[in-house]
């Protein structure tokens, strides 16, 4: 690739301010409601179905970062996790990871595993398992029945995770795949989508 490729023109930019707000919304919406899903990385898989993996990785990281100057230390420790979630579900985008439901329900699956991968981790150490969400109940239930804390922090995530990745993805498939084509055709690296 060229060192072009990884700039962004102006309307890319454009759409990852707008999915940077939506993400935002639907993560203070979630933190509001202590449900123990994030919903905030639909406007990441938005970004990657139209802008491909680079911008949506961008997107998440900069989404994490910026809430977490905005709401505290926690939100921005996830930004890697947030960058992965982008960059997975451009990657899926890619290679045709959005084309029917199965594969959308697949990308989904595919996002969670990628994300368990560093959240994990993050969890257990720097928090010791506890975030502020409605996902600690579930930590704190899976220790007290004997797991490690490692391990009970991955079967939360991965549990929370698959359930919020299908959904973010199954939403963002739906309104990418309602836009005009006209629309989807502005952006040069947008995925198809059926």
């Amino acid at each position: 690739m060229t060192p072009s490729k990884y700039r962004f023109n102006n309307r890319t930019l454009s759409l990852m301010v707008v999915g940077i707000a939506i993400n935002m919304s639907g993560g203070e919406l979630n933190s509001m409601l202590k449900l123990p899903l994030f919903m905030d990385s639909i406007g990441s898989i938005i970004v990657a179905l139209l802008a491909g993996p680079w911008a949506a990785l961008c997107t998440g990281l900069t989404t994490n970062l910026i809430w977490g100057l905005i709401s505290g230390p926690v939100a921005a420790a996830f930004a890697p996790v947030a960058g992965v979630i982008g960059l997975v579900a451009g990657l899926c985008a890619q290679r045709g990871g959005f084309k029917s439901f199965p594969k959308v329900l697949l990308s989904g699956v595919l996002i969670a595993l990628a994300l368990t991968l560093v959240a994990a981790p993050i969890r257990a150490y720097l928090f010791g398992g506890a975030t502020g969400s409605g996902a600690d109940f579930i930590v704190a239930y899976f220790t007290a029945v004997g797991d490690g804390l490692l391990q009970s922090v991955a079967l939360t995530v991965i549990g929370a995770n698959l359930a919020d990745k299908i959904i973010a993805c199954l939403i963002a498939w739906q309104l990418v795949r309602r836009l005009p084509q006209r629309s989807r055709n502005q952006f040069d690296d947008a995925a198809a989508v059926s």
